[in-house]
């Protein structure tokens, strides 16, 4: 690990969390220095609803950023995104893999709460989101909000699922959870691009035609404030960038030949395929396509009062940087649910801030609801929490657990503490605050507090569906 100083390394760890890590300090000593969050708690002129600009990463891992400590992939459009707004160090997705984290956002609640929300991940057309149940797209839409998503919906297919029947009013993408880049073949062996409920298509690049159709959407003279959920399934396998047209043709020719639904995903999973330069390539071109969307949205005029929220769906695998955390996607180690994550709202959020306050996906849908002043169904009360207090207050989140649930792990946080039980069933206590990676377990000397949060996590999911039968 090269030297970093002690100066450098006091401003790129806090709250307990190592924020960037080896090969970073010629980049840290270079950026403006982050301060502590802070809430400008006056807007200068007449507060308006924001438009909300929701960009997600696929399988991202929480260091692949080089403002989070990746040492050889360069970010310069996100890492300019988190200069200009806040930076968080402790933000979680709501579960370790792609389709329940997307129930937690969509829905503000545990994935546990729906039936569709018990696969990990959604594989096939039995499985959905419930089209009866509410969403931050359609309580926003009930609060005058004009409401579109571009890219992975991956919470189930048609005829019974879509993101038309849960309150988009428009969409245009994929409904599974992974395609090939250029043919959209996708995981059940066939075409995967849509535009509204009817096939669309386009051979080139997935992540450029998102791109394109991003820039148009913000680019439009909109009537009403809105929603954009822009879902990238970059850097999700296969390992293909823009010119790999070549290697994504004998994927789709190994999906077409395919005899049983295991082909497919053999060779979706493309276990002979990537490396560390080709992850970085895709990573890399994330960053640019957000910060086309971005120039395309500051030359609209909109910049100024719009709220962008950029995270990933879950940890990282295979390829991603994530040190110094442990484990990755599918499991509930830090390295499988601790994800980047940045905030830019320039009416409201000074920038070149960072925050150690923890917090997942649930609590997003609670803030963008909140300061749309649109209101949650009591019938299906959130299990998130607003930050818009915090945000814009200087409020103090009240004290809460977070909590996970999958088929084979259990975590659950509070405050600096995290109980986490692996697949062998063995409970594990650790202090993040000391120990983010994971290896100080702690439960031999603290039982009384492994007790407790124990017991707090058990008390939650016995709210939840079961599991069906394996």
């Amino acid at each position: 690990m090269p030297e970093i100083s002690r100066r450098v390394f006091g401003g790129l760890v806090g709250g307990g969390a190592v924020t960037a890590v080896a090969g970073t300090a010629t980049a840290a000593e270079a950026a403006p220095a982050e301060r502590p969050f802070q809430a400008r708690t006056t807007a200068a002129g007449t507060v308006r609803r924001p438009n909300l600009l929701v960009i997600l990463g696929d399988d991202l891992g929480w260091a692949d950023l080089s403002s989070y400590g990746a040492p050889h992939i360069k970010t310069p459009n996100l890492d300019r995104l988190a200069r200009q707004g806040v930076r968080f160090t402790d933000a979680y997705s709501g579960s370790a893999t792609c389709s329940p984290t997307r129930f937690s956002l969509y829905t503000g609640r545990y994935p546990g709460r729906t039936k569709g929300g018990l696969a990990e991940p959604i594989a096939n057309r039995t499985q959905g989101l419930d089209p009866n149940h509410p969403t931050l797209a359609s309580l926003l839409k009930k609060a005058g909000y004009s409401t579109a998503l571009i890219g992975k919906w991956h919470c189930g297919w048609l005829p019974d699922y879509s993101p038309t029947k849960s309150g988009w009013d428009e969409f245009f993408g994929n409904h599974g959870g992974v395609l090939e880049y250029f043919s959209k073949l996708g995981q059940l062996g066939d075409h995967d691009l849509y535009e509204g409920d009817a096939e669309y298509k386009d051979l080139r690049y997935y992540t450029t035609v998102l791109t394109e159709r991003a820039v148009e959407y913000v680019s439009r003279d909109h009537d009403a404030p809105w929603l954009l959920n822009l879902n990238f399934t970059t850097p999700h396998w296969p390992w293909l960038a823009e010119g790999d047209a070549e290697t994504g043709a004998e994927i789709a020719a190994k999906i077409r030949a395919a005899k049983s639904q295991a082909d497919v995903t053999a060779a979706l999973n493309h276990y002979d395929g990537g490396s560390v330069a080709k992850y970085t390539e895709m990573v890399e071109s994330l960053d640019a396509a957000v910060g086309e969307v971005l120039r395309a949205l500051r030359r609209s005029g909109q910049e100024d009062n719009t709220l962008v929220l950029f995270a990933s769906d879950n940890g990282g695998e295979r390829w991603s940087y994530l040190w110094p955390l442990s484990g990755e996607k599918f499991v509930l180690q830090e390295g499988g649910i601790r994800v980047p994550t940045i905030v830019r709202w320039p009416h409201r959020i000074d920038p070149g801030q960072v925050s150690h306050e923890p917090h997942f996906s649930p609590d997003w849908t609670a803030t963008l609801l909140e300061l749309a002043g649109a209101r949650p169904d009591p019938a299906y009360p959130l299990d998130g929490t607003s930050l818009a207090g915090y945000l814009l207050r200087g409020e103090k989140p009240r004290e809460r657990d977070l909590f996970w649930r999958v088929r084979a792990n259990r975590a659950l946080r509070r405050g600096d503490w995290k109980y986490y039980q692996d697949a062998s069933g063995k409970d594990h206590l650790f202090n993040l605050a000391a120990d983010a990676r994971e290896q100080a377990d702690l439960a031999p000397d603290e039982p009384e507090l492994l007790a407790q949060l124990k017991g707090s996590w058990e008390k939650i999911a016995g709210g939840l569906l079961p599991y069906p039968a394996a």
